[in-house]
């Protein structure tokens, strides 16, 4: 009897020792071919797959061993697929959590404000790991997928940083800065000021994208935003550079000359009164805030003083003396 009480002590002991081994072994770094490895784990796979595929991937640990461990330690929960990073200092016990959490690889596409909608296309088109599923659609064609049909997809689309994970759609991206702009527009247009010559919230977006792409420093855009106002208010052609280098397309080479001005086109703001027929860009918060809350302002002009501000001017006098100042007899 002591006999046998004695064994079971001694395997009991060698139970405990063998428990707090394994114990500290979960708790330990992984043994890694790189400081940070890559592994994929497909739809449906297994505790053992996903062990064998972070062992082919660099993990150097036995599989056996690492499989073992993930169908004791997950407790029924379920990976999920995806591609994930290990890195130096990982423990079994954090790599299984990363894979029950579905923490995978998270990349970025980062999208400017003033950005036109080719700009964001060429962006996805060169953003890594992304299904370019748009490339070979027209625009029009874009538009359709997204649920607008004839609608321009100009200004359209809400700059921001978009996250996303490999093999994503380009679609889904613009799916989600597509919709967040709808979001930010009615935001701002909820938001408006009584009494401005903006008939709708597309009208909003087309003036913020023209602020947009005017404004060389953040305190001047609402003051940028007062004088377009104060000119669609008396109907004064808005008479606006960016609306013209737009309107001339892939044409336009950098250099804008005062032939250009005179070639009317629907975005011709020097021959053409009122708004153009579309945004011209991509507009942040701020422009879309700053179209339809614009500075209480006289000013009907405006020129670049060439260090990134604008001075402003309430008459053409006035605005003619600052232009032969900082710009040498340019106009706007």
């Amino acid at each position: 009897m002591r006999t046998l009480l004695r064994l079971l002590a001694l395997l009991l002991a060698l139970a405990l020792v063998a428990g707090a081994g394994a114990w500290w072994w979960t708790q330990q770094p992984l043994p890694l071919a790189a400081d940070a490895l890559e592994i994929s784990v497909p739809e449906g796979a297994s505790l053992r797959s996903a062990a064998q595929r972070a062992v082919d991937g660099g993990v150097q640990t036995p599989a056996a061993l690492l499989a073992g461990y993930f169908r004791l330690a997950a407790r029924g929960q379920s990976i999920k697929p995806g591609d994930y990073a290990v890195v130096r200092g990982m423990t079994p016990a954090e790599l299984l959590a990363k894979l029950i959490r579905g923490e995978r690889i998270v990349l970025t596409v980062t999208v400017p404000e003033g950005w036109t909608f080719r700009q964001l296309r060429e962006a996805l088109a060169k953003a890594p790991h992304l299904r370019h599923d748009t490339q070979a659609m027209t625009p029009a064609q874009i538009m359709q997928a997204l649920g607008r049909p004839g609608v321009a997809p100009e200004g359209r689309f809400f700059p921001d940083t978009f996250h996303y994970f490999r093999n994503a759609s380009e679609l889904d991206i613009l799916r989600q800065s597509m919709q967040l702009m709808d979001q930010r527009l009615q935001a701002a247009w909820d938001a408006r000021a009584p009494g401005l010559p903006l008939k709708s919230a597309d009208e909003a977006l087309i003036l913020a994208s023209i602020v947009e792409k005017e404004t060389g420093r953040p305190q001047d855009r609402a003051e940028i935003a007062g004088v377009f106002i104060n000119r669609l208010r008396i109907g004064m052609r808005l008479q606006t550079d960016p609306t013209v280098i737009y309107g001339l397309g892939e044409a336009f080479d950098g250099d804008l000359k005062r032939s250009h001005l005179s070639t009317d086109t629907p975005y011709n703001t020097y021959t053409r009164a009122g708004l153009p027929p579309t945004p011209i860009a991509m507009p942040g918060k701020a422009a879309l805030l700053a179209a339809v809350q614009p500075a209480a302002t006289q000013a009907l002009y405006f020129v670049a003083r060439g260090d990134g501000s604008s001075h402003f001017s309430r008459s053409l006098d006035e605005h003619n003396r600052a232009v032969n100042q900082y710009q040498r007899g340019g106009s706007r």
